[in-house]
């Protein structure tokens, strides 16, 4: 498998999850939607700066206090510029939710038959809402996301007594799959039903004409990140964010 920089792995992942309302500045990425993801409400510093570090921290803080958001920045080992999560550190910001991104070849031969089925936006949407207890808005700007995005995706559902009882989406560009909203019932967990999700996500992805995949799972999640050994996945680079604690 012919791996990406992961720089462009980044580019994939953020294009995947571009947020309606975003700004570029000096080579970072802030994204302004309101809700609990925080990769739609956070900077991504993805790009070289040429402004001073302490004055473009200060901008975005003061950005995010004008929309009514905290700041909260997303970090990787290779952030530019590279002292940024040191600086973040000095001026109070806690390091949480350590993240690892994941890739895997779609490898046929691992797949077994699907019995995913891919449903409507708005019905994914409100499936999803409810194995999550998302607030109607949080849905809506969901919906809105998706909507707009400007790339091939696929959104499936499993059924069990003719409820949604697990859902994923991956979401397609230039041969990689991004796997995304993977989402089980939390009174059928350990029944094998994040395992058919993943294979249904990644037929769907071949056959948008995708041949490796990516993920973001929690670093500590042994459960998920054992699960997706199954399919090949292994990590290629962590991030985590930094935020000022409540």
């Amino acid at each position: 498998m012919i791996q990406p920089p992961l720089q462009r792995l980044e580019e994939l992942g953020l294009n995947a999850c571009a947020a309606p309302g975003q700004l570029l500045y000096d080579g970072w990425v802030l994204r302004f939607t309101p809700g609990q993801i925080k990769r739609a409400r956070s900077v991504n510093a993805v790009y070289p700066s040429t402004l001073p570090l302490r004055e473009k921290i200060a901008c975005c803080e003061d950005l995010y206090r004008s929309r009514g958001l905290p700041a909260v920045f997303r970090v990787t080992a290779f952030s530019e510029p590279p002292e940024l999560d040191a600086a973040l550190d000095a001026l109070g910001y806690a390091r949480v939710e350590m993240t690892a991104v994941e890739t895997a070849p779609i490898d046929p031969t691992r797949l077994l038959r699907s019995d995913a089925r891919a449903l409507a936006l708005p019905e994914w949407v409100e499936a999803i809402g409810n194995l999550r207890g998302s607030p109607a808005q949080e849905r809506a700007q969901h919906l809105q996301r998706l909507e707009v995005l400007p790339l091939p995706l696929c959104a499936l559902a499993l059924h069990q007594n003719h409820c949604v009882v697990a859902t994923g989406l991956a979401v397609v560009e230039g041969g990689w799959a991004g796997l995304f909203d993977i989402a089980v019932d939390g009174a059928l967990r350990r029944q094998g039903l994040g395992l058919r999700m993943v294979n249904g996500l990644l037929h769907a992805a071949r056959e948008l004409g995708a041949r490796q995949a990516y993920l973001q799972v929690g670093s500590d999640n042994r459960a998920a990140r054992n699960l997706y050994a199954r399919f090949g996945f292994a990590q290629r680079y962590p991030y985590w964010y930094r935020c000022r604690p409540a």
